[in-house]
């Protein structure tokens, strides 16, 4: 008997939480989760947007700053932690993904927005959308200004995450960020500013979607694997296993990789332009013993890594147009599942 509510509880962690556009409530109910992060802080001025102290918010008050959402939607929410993105460690996502993926199994939840911190968030987005088992509606947010600031963009950043949650449209679509008016998919999305606003742009491919005045619009999706069809179940893992970033630059040294191949699991190359090695760097490779998995991707902004002739004698793998450190979200994952390196090149392909 004990075994079988064993299996039947693996199953229903294991097996996704699907549910269709027309099973959504008409009063969709959304539970927002908060992590802390810059929506959360504040400054010893309100001209200060720089130099703050996170958690200074709790989510309830943050909440209370918003207009009425009763018409549009039931909110429930809950402080699930206080802390600096930068801060959080991977096992700390593996608990955090395993407490969404349970908060996604309940009848009572249509869908979920979670408040998280900019530094990192691009990363925690797409490390939710390859291990959250359900296509309900998942939309991070957060800000680029304390709460306590002149113009803080958290309460309508808040306010438009919650309005694209109940759309009926967000169903399906993975893992999303909702800020600055923009929608953008979780694999897409980068930070390219420190301080500015519109911080978060959509890779070459722009925002999938925008909300303007109380007004959702989506335009499109990505086709490729997320969420509900992913492959990934994390429900037995304490931790990933280890992946290190090195990057590319003028006159880079094989120094940081003749540590690294000896500590690490995989290793994901930042390299320049087409994720390009020096010389130096590859004949080190050809010579060494063995290595870890190894992934080239680029410092650049935009475009996919080509396979190329000259790394032919390297067992080493391309990660697309994957950032360096979602590269490094993938590898990790993948190297739970195998070490074949047709079989990671495959995951990076469709994820």
């Amino acid at each position: 008997m004990i075994n079988f509510l064993f299996v039947l509880l693996v199953f229903f962690f294991f097996y996704p939480s699907i549910v269709s556009a027309t099973e959504i409530n008409k009063t969709p109910r959304v539970y927002v989760l908060a992590t802390g992060g810059t929506i959360s802080a504040a400054a010893e001025n309100n001209a200060e947007t720089s130099d703050y102290t996170v958690a200074q918010r709790s989510i309830r008050e943050l909440l209370r700053s918003l207009p009425d959402l009763g018409p549009l939607c039931e909110i429930d929410s809950e402080q699930f932690s206080e802390l600096d993105s930068s801060d959080i460690t991977t096992k700390e996502m593996l608990a955090l993904s395993k407490y969404i993926n349970s908060l996604l199994m309940k009848d009572t939840i249509d869908a979920l927005v979670l408040t998280y911190g900019t530094d990192t968030m691009e990363e925690a987005a797409y490390f939710l959308n390859l291990t959250v088992r359900s296509n309900k509606p998942i939309v991070l947010v957060g800000a680029m200004r304390p709460d306590s600031a002149i113009s803080a963009d958290g309460p309508l950043n808040l306010y438009n995450a919650i309005l694209v949650a109940c759309n009926k449209e967000a169903v399906g679509k993975g893992v999303l960020i909702c800020i600055n008016d923009g929608i953008y998919c979780a694999r897409d999305v980068r930070k390219t500013s420190t301080y500015k606003a519109n911080a978060f742009q959509g890779s070459e491919y722009g925002c999938i979607g925008s909300v303007q005045s109380g007004t959702v619009r989506f335009y499109y999706e990505s086709i490729k694997k997320h969420t509900w069809k992913s492959s990934f179940n994390i429900y037995d893992l304490e931790d990933l296993p280890n992946v290190e970033i090195i990057y590319g630059y003028l006159g880079s040294s094989i120094s940081l990789i003749s540590h690294a191949i000896k500590s690490c699991q995989g290793i994901v190359f930042a390299g320049n332009g087409n994720g390009s090695l020096n010389k130096n760097t590859i004949s080190y490779l050809k010579s060494a013993k063995s290595l870890p998995v190894l992934v080239r991707s680029s410092k650049t902004m935009c475009g996919a890594v080509q396979q190329m002739k000259k790394y032919k004698e390297i067992d080493i793998l391309t990660a697309d147009d994957l950032t360096p450190q979602k590269a490094r979200i993938l590898l990790m994952l993948s190297l739970t599942k195998t070490n074949s390196l047709e079989e990671i090149q495959g995951f990076f392909n469709q994820y």
